[in-house]
């Protein structure tokens, strides 16, 4: 793998540039989902911001998990650049998502299900930065032809393993893909918002508890990584939010009739 990019005397991080690239891409789409609804806002710099309180998240949920760790001596940790948590990046940047909604007077479903697909995309690309860099997201050992090693990653290894990473790509690439398809859905037929975005927490949820049954962490409640108890909480949410607000909200919409 390449860890790093040596490009005269500068050395780059591959994981952080796809992470830099899964932000560009994200506010590409982003940009294109709101114009497709009439929504006038910057998706750039709602994405930038976003995707800094993201990235803070993820490395402040990942310090945490080792509490004891990291109150021993903490500032290493937090400016480390490896060990990011996928499900603090999602609360990180939810939540900035949710206040830059709020000042660009965005109502808040349609504005989380414009979000969806950008954030499905960013995430996959993402983690092609992780398999470049190897930073030990990789799976369980596999006598499977497409196994790979990592003997020169951040965190090596020699032994054939799932790439989880690259599954997480193409899983989320198409996750991406159904959910662009679900909110022109919506937007055809004029239904409530919050749709896609109940669809984004069920089906990122169900693939990342999946993926984790294959890949190298420790198990603590009930049999479950950490990742997998945070999966079974964003498939919950998202069916307790779309009962509760969604369809609640669009069985109280005016019906259309047919001539």
């Amino acid at each position: 793998m390449i860890p790093y990019l040596h490009l005269g005397p500068l050395t780059l991080p591959t994981f952080g540039l796809m992470v830099a690239t899964g932000l560009l891409v994200s506010a590409y789409i982003l940009q294109a989902d709101l114009r497709r609804r009439g929504i006038r806002a910057d998706a750039f710099l709602i994405i930038g911001i976003a995707g800094l309180a993201g990235i803070a998240g993820a490395r402040l949920y990942h310090v945490l998990e080792s509490p004891s760790e990291f109150f021993a001596d903490p500032w290493p940790l937090l400016i480390s650049r490896f060990g990011f948590a996928w499900f603090g990046g999602f609360l990180g940047g939810f939540a900035a998502l949710l206040i830059l909604g709020r000042r660009e007077k965005i109502p808040t479903l349609a504005f989380l299900d414009a979000s969806s697909p950008a954030a499905a995309v960013g995430y996959a690309i993402g983690r092609i930065g992780c398999l470049l860099s190897g930073d030990g997201d990789y799976g369980i050992p596999t006598n499977l032809p497409w196994g790979m090693s990592f003997p020169n990653g951040v965190v090596p290894t020699t032994e054939r393993v799932h790439p989880t990473p690259l599954y997480e790509f193409f899983v989320w690439m198409l996750i991406a893909y159904l959910l662009w398809r679900i909110g022109a859905r919506v937007l055809q037929r004029k239904e409530s918002a919050g749709l896609v975005f109940c669809a984004y927490l069920v089906l990122t949820g169900i693939a990342r508890f999946l993926v984790e049954i294959i890949r190298l962490n420790p198990r603590s409640l009930f049999g479950m990584s950490n990742a997998q108890a945070a999966s079974v909480a964003s498939v919950l949410l998202g069916i307790l939010l779309y009962f509760f607000f969604v369809r609640r909200n669009s069985d109280a919409m005016p019906q259309r009739f047919v001539k």
